[in-house]
């Protein structure tokens, strides 16, 4: 110890210190190429994925708005043929769908949906129900519901 520090108390002493110097700071970027190849990969997959789920959610939106028109009309069979024939009318090409009548229009919906309950089912009355008003089916809806959710098309 130095003779002038003999003299000075501990509080002078603690003065004469110098302080610690602080590490360099470390980078957040990372330092080898492969981890920005990474991060840039995962960005694309994450955007494709979301670009995907928008596009199915604009691609569907017609279903969705069906099924809300759906859950609001009554079980009167002429608004439910009315309701299948614009959401067709949306699904399919225009000129594959609004010449359709009867028998031709029932079985394009059993294609579509893969199911047989328009031309052997409930779903017959759609054929005559623009003609007949009145008619009530709660059976008829629910087979409306199904066709809507799983129906299959060029742009379903």
């Amino acid at each position: 110890m130095k003779d002038d520090w003999k003299s000075l108390n501990l509080v002078d002493l603690m003065d004469l210190l110098e302080p610690v110097q602080e590490p360099p700071t470390i980078s957040m970027f990372p330092q080898t190429a492969g981890w920005i190849w990474l991060g840039l990969a995962l960005l694309l997959g994450l955007s494709a994925l979301v670009w995907q789920f928008l596009r199915h959610r604009r691609k569907n939106a017609y279903r969705r708005q069906a099924l809300r028109e759906l859950r609001d009309y009554p079980d009167d069979a002429a608004h439910l043929a009315t309701l299948v024939r614009r959401t067709a009318l949306v699904a399919f090409p225009r000129n594959e769908v609004a010449s359709l009548h009867g028998r031709t229009w029932l079985t394009f919906l059993d294609r579509a949906y893969g199911g047989s309950g328009f031309s052997a089912g409930p779903g017959q009355q759609l054929a005559s129900a623009p003609y007949a008003a009145g008619q009530k089916e709660t059976s008829l809806k629910a087979l409306v519901r199904t066709w809507i959710r799983k129906h299959r098309g060029p742009r379903a």
